[in-house]
């Protein structure tokens, strides 16, 4: 049961030493504390945060905290008793007691973790106890639990950390998808711009066709109906002389007979008049998907924006990028690059043959290569070998590949584009010039991970850029067996 004496004492702690205050200071949220042990705190937490270490409400920076008098003089007046009547209480309440045996504690079990009697120690509960002096075993036990504190708090803060991480997240995250959202709609714009046209194209023809084929039938028309106007005259002719008597008719027979030699040729009718449907449907899709594949490009590697460093800044198509001027406001996440201005490419490779152009130019430093999945993306440090890497880089107008040490390449000329060739069941990464296929270094490496595209970035003015590849269609040819029964 607790005493007045205890609660009292309870009431005059600091929270944080867990004893009577010195100097205590009250914050705008009414909790106080010693001001060395506020001082301390917030000496260990960002300056631009300072917070209760009770309630975590925000103490601002311009405001100190104001010394508590009143408690103060309290908390003297409490110390000076105490010293002027030592350890005596009366007046105050006696101390907590046994329940069992109606004796003081002046003992602390270390095995059981409570204060006992002297009885209590002698007794079959706690018989062969290592047992402590109540007094030293308060300090040791404050001394625990004050680095059990220190210990909470700094998983407090960490997590506070964390938890600041995944709020910038949820902000990014919700950025790339709309920004993500309009470059989608901007490239299907495209796409539909190009299907309508292909598509306004295809009618154009299939209706100049159609008045064609039927321009074509209408005159025929118009000479038959000609023909027939001839043909008629002719009928009537006769059918006139048919009726007149036999000496008349035979009078006129002459002039009739010439009447009836018609020099009007037989109707034909000519093959083609229709419209060539199956010329306009054939394979349509296929066409105006090939007609399409003019018109984009293929890049067989883009880079990861997550994995980019803060520094650097990447072309919309992800297929560029270049050192910027300031340093963005991104998410810590584990992917991405802190200190090292370098980029990974957005797929990871671990079997099969694989290559990509990147085009330095005009770049006053770049690193171009692979980096293995374990590599460090945290810590700045040298692109070679021995840390993750293969790669070759241009630095102070020379050339090398990272091996550990570093390897001074001498290039006959200057490559403006690098191709990168990627060998992962044999373990070769080929560098070389494509405008000549001259070789510039091949490491030979057993890779036993995943490997990313890599970059590093030391120009503003010039970006790097991965480089469209050409596409070819190959009609591949389907052949069927029919069997019979």
């Amino acid at each position: 049961m607790t005493t007045p004496f205890t609660l009292l004492e309870s009431e005059l702690s600091c929270s944080i030493c867990f004893s009577i205050f010195r100097e205590p200071v009250v914050l705008r949220c009414c909790h106080s504390f010693c001001r060395a042990c506020l001082e301390n705190y917030w000496g260990h937490c960002d300056p631009s945060a300072r917070q209760c270490p009770l309630c975590r409400r925000v103490a601002p920076l311009t405001e100190e905290p104001v010394l508590n008098l009143t408690l103060k003089n309290l908390c003297d007046s409490y110390l000076q008793k105490g010293e002027g009547q030592g350890s005596s209480r009366e007046g105050l309440g006696r101390d907590p007691q046994c329940s069992l045996h109606g004796e003081p504690f002046k003992l602390f079990c270390l095995e059981d973790k409570v204060p006992i009697c002297v009885v209590c120690q002698s007794s079959k509960a706690h018989k062969n106890h290592e047992c402590s002096p109540i007094g030293e075993a308060v300090l040791e036990c404050k001394e625990v639990l004050r680095a059990a504190l220190g210990a909470l708090r700094g998983k407090w803060e960490a997590s506070e950390k964390v938890k600041q991480t995944f709020e910038e997240e949820v902000v990014h995250t919700m950025n790339q998808v709309l920004h993500t959202e309009t470059l989608i709609r901007a490239e299907f714009e495209k796409l539909h711009a190009f299907l309508q046209a292909e598509e306004a194209a295809r009618m154009a023809v299939l209706k100049k066709e159609g008045k064609a084929k039927a321009r074509n039938l209408n005159n025929q028309i118009k000479e038959m109906t000609r023909s027939m106007l001839s043909l008629s005259h002719s009928i009537t002719v006769i059918e006139e002389e048919l009726r007149a008597d036999d000496l008349t008719i035979l009078q006129n027979y002459k002039t009739t007979e010439k009447s009836t030699q018609c020099t009007t040729q037989e109707p034909v009718v000519l093959s083609g008049a229709l419209v060539n449907v199956a010329s306009h449907l054939d394979s349509l899709k296929y066409r105006v998907w090939k007609k399409m594949l003019g018109t984009v490009q293929y890049h067989p590697v883009i880079l990861d924006p997550n994995s980019a460093a803060p520094w650097l800044v990447l072309s919309k198509d992800l297929t560029s990028v270049c050192k910027g001027n300031e340093r963005q406001r991104l998410p810590n996440n584990p992917e991405r690059f802190s200190l090292d201005a370098a980029v990974l490419g957005a797929c990871s490779f671990r079997s099969g043959e694989h290559w990509w152009d990147v085009e330095v130019g005009d770049s006053s430093t770049w690193v171009v290569g692979v980096a293995k999945e374990s590599a460090s993306r945290k810590e700045k440090q040298s692109s070679i070998f021995k840390n993750g890497y293969l790669t070759v880089y241009y630095y102070k107008n020379m050339y090398f590949a990272g091996t550990s040490p570093p390897t001074r390449l001498v290039l006959t000329k200057k490559p403006c584009v690098v191709r990168v060739q990627l060998n992962c069941d044999r373990g070769r990464v080929v560098f070389s010039d494509p405008s000549d296929n001259t070789l510039i270094y091949t490491f030979k490496h057993t890779l036993t991970e995943e490997v990313f595209p890599y970059l590093w970035v030391g120009c503003k003015e010039h970006p790097l850029r991965l480089l469209p590849v050409s596409v070819s269609i190959t009609q591949g040819q389907v052949s069927s067996a029919r069997s019979w029964f």
